[in-house]
C-alpha cells in the first residue's frame, strides 16, 4: 500500500524525511537504506517543490519552486491504482 505525503522539513538536516518516515514504519519508495522497497523505483521517491530562505546580503524572502519530475506522475499513476 502506498501513499503521496507533502511534508514541511524543520530544520533542513540531512535524511530528516527518511529517518522519520522509516521510524513511523512508512519508509519512502526507493530507499533502500531505510527500508524502502525499491521495486518501483531505484532512488528516494523525494521531491522539494520549495524552497525559502533569507538572502544573506539583501535580507528578502527568496522562494524557489520546482515542477515535480517525470517519475512523480508514473508513481502517483500506479499508487491510485492500488
Amino acid at each position: 500500500l502506498y501513499s503521496t505525503v507533502k511534508l514541511q522539513l524543520e530544520t533542513g538536516r540531512t535524511h530528516q524525511i527518511r529517518v522519520h518516515m522509516s521510524h513511523i514504519r512508512h519508509p519512502l519508495v526507493g530507499d533502500y537504506l531505510y527500508g524502502g522497497n525499491t521495486e518501483l523505483l531505484s532512488h528516494q521517491a523525494l521531491h522539494g517543490a520549495s524552497l525559502s530562505f533569507i538572502h544573506p546580503i539583501s535580507g528578502e524572502k527568496v522562494v524557489v519552486e520546482a515542477k515535480p519530475p517525470a517519475w512523480y506522475a508514473e508513481i502517483k499513476q500506479h499508487i491510485t491504482k492500488s
